[in-house]
């Protein structure tokens, strides 16, 4: 009886109303799928979060109580590499290449001397603090000004071929475990045959350096020194190559283009300029530029050097263009996991179902991912913060940055007020503690098993919404129970998403369509 009652409302007409219906509620209910080789801005959840969840207090607790840090020895490291050797796989065309690599955190180094997890934590945002600075420094064009300074005015023409050697260089050997800045680390083959060597993963970072024989001014790393003249794919670049009027703070020496770059934390490095022979996985990849170390100082905690990431021409994504299609994907894992994170490259790697938004450039800082926020959420609503304050302006001010160097992320200080305010509230309940190093909203949780807290929200320009799990915002900075809420004031108008933010959600880059994807995958 009840099919026939409702037969005669099945006109034409109500059959195209039930359909237009039913797509409208599949298409709020679902996030927008994206081919690997196409990405489009959609809306949604990145990945589905409750707006309240149990926080396990004693189980974060007790992780940092681990005296002895498992680490990966390099052997079996080598041998995981071989292993991708035969995973890895190219199609020919481009279009699905695909190269993964390993991403490891830099407490499975085993290089850090920090046992007690306050002694790293501290140091963590000692570092922290450099590395906004010097963000900040670059992006406001003083960087290249303290750097002529530290070099005592300007820096040296190319046509200037007097005072640069190697010998120059001094004697003195220091160890990088003091000053180490670096948070993330893949392992690579360098040279024919390749040497593998870990390298410092930096998404703001527009060279790939390694530090090279003769070597008589460097920190200590875990494998032996690279030697270019073991290598038979190794080659100077001439001064008048494009390639050396492409790189900043070049100059000449005996017809060698030489370089230097100057980090935060007065750690740097300098050499000559050379193309290479890079092997990822089963991938090699010849004629490389990377910067050949002889005189390096500072910051990377036993690895050869850095593998940089960023949006300009000579980073390695830059470099590989149509080998890769612009395109690489991360996912960092959480500290103190025993598992590790994954970087890959190529179209292929780019994941069906991400939430993406729109790739913004600032001509100003080129090597920088930016992307577009439109407010911030917490205990899923959203917050009475005007999207003005994460505008990139024309000028190349403010904006919104995606940094894999950055610990913490950083807020102009109108909207963290609102956001760590808001977080108070929802969390009234729980006993406070005592501000601890940038931090300024702490808690005591000691004697608690779980707390219930709100989860955070990133509202992102075109709709999606990515939200945090507690762990990736409210972080022990001792073994007693203190946690403090992760997130700080900028000192200026821009705004950076720190990697504590990013840990445990695939991060993609789509740099040919200009799109940044979070999601689906955890890790």
């Amino acid at each position: 009886m009840l099919l026939v009652s409702l037969q005669p409302l099945l006109q034409p007409s109500f059959s195209l109303v039930v359909v237009v219906l039913l797509l409208l509620l599949l298409n709020l209910s679902f996030l927008p799928t994206s081919a690997t080789t196409e990405t489009a801005t959609s809306a949604g959840h990145a990945i589905p979060y409750p707006a309240f969840e149990h926080f396990p207090v004693r189980e974060t607790i007790l992780a940092t109580k681990i005296t002895k840090i498992q680490t990966i020895p390099t052997d079996v490291l080598d041998d995981e590499l071989n292993q991708e050797h035969k995973q890895n796989h190219s199609s020919g065309d481009g279009k699905n290449e695909k190269w993964r690599l390993k991403l490891l955190h830099r407490d499975k180094m085993g290089y850090s001397h920090f046992v007690d997890h306050h002694d790293r934590f501290h140091a963590r945002m000692k570092r922290d603090v450099k590395r906004v600075a010097a963000i900040i420094s670059k992006i406001s064009g003083s960087g290249a000004a303290a750097a002529a300074a530290t070099n005592g005015g300007g820096g040296e023409s190319k046509e200037a071929t007097n005072n640069y050697g190697v010998e120059e260089f001094g004697t003195e050997v220091v160890s990088g475990m003091e000053q180490g800045s670096g948070e993330y680390f893949v392992r690579i083959g360098v040279g024919s045959p390749p040497r593998n060597q870990y390298m410092v993963v930096d998404s703001g970072s527009d060279i790939v350096w390694v530090q090279c024989q003769p070597c008589n001014l460097c920190y200590h790393q875990s494998d032996p020194v690279f030697d270019p003249s073991l290598s038979a794919s190794f080659a100077g670049v001439s001064c008048g190559s494009s390639i050396c009027d492409r790189v900043e703070n070049s100059g000449c020496h005996s017809g060698r283009c030489k370089y230097e770059v100057m980090y935060g934390d007065g750690s740097y490095t300098k050499g000559t300029l050379a193309l290479e022979t890079l092997s990822f996985g089963g991938t090699t990849v010849q004629n490389v530029a990377i910067g050949c170390g002889h005189m390096n100082r500072g910051m990377f905690i036993g690895a050869a050097g850095l593998l940089g990431l960023g949006g300009g021409s000579m980073s390695l994504v830059g470099q590989l263009g149509g080998q890769t299609g612009g395109a690489f994907t991360y996912c960092l894992v959480s500290r103190g996991t025993s598992s590790s994170g994954s970087l890959e490259f190529g179209r292929g790697a780019l994941p069906v179902g991400a939430a993406w938004v729109p790739l913004l450039r600032n001509p100003r800082a080129p090597s920088f991912y930016y992307i577009g926020l439109s407010g911030l959420g917490v205990g899923g609503m959203q917050l009475p913060i005007s999207e003005d304050v994460f505008r990139l302006s024309e000028l190349g001010d403010g904006g919104v940055v995606m940094d894999s160097g950055t610990a913490v992320t950083r807020l102009p200080t109108a909207a963290y007020v609102a956001f760590r305010d808001a977080f108070l509230t929802e969390t009234a309940s729980l006993p406070r503690a005592p501000a601890v190093s940038i931090f300024d909203t702490c808690y005591d949780l000691n004697g608690f098993v779980t707390v219930r807290v709100p989860t955070v929200s990133f509202f992102l320009s075109g709709g999606p919404i990515l939200t945090l799990p507690a762990r990736n915002f409210l972080i022990p900075v001792d073994e007693r129970g203190t946690f403090c809420f992760a997130f700080a004031p900028s000192p200026t108008a821009l705004s950076i998403i720190g990697n504590i933010q990013q840990e445990g959600i695939q991060i993609s880059f789509d740099g040919s369509n200009g799109f940044v994807g979070f999601g689906p995958n955890v890790c």
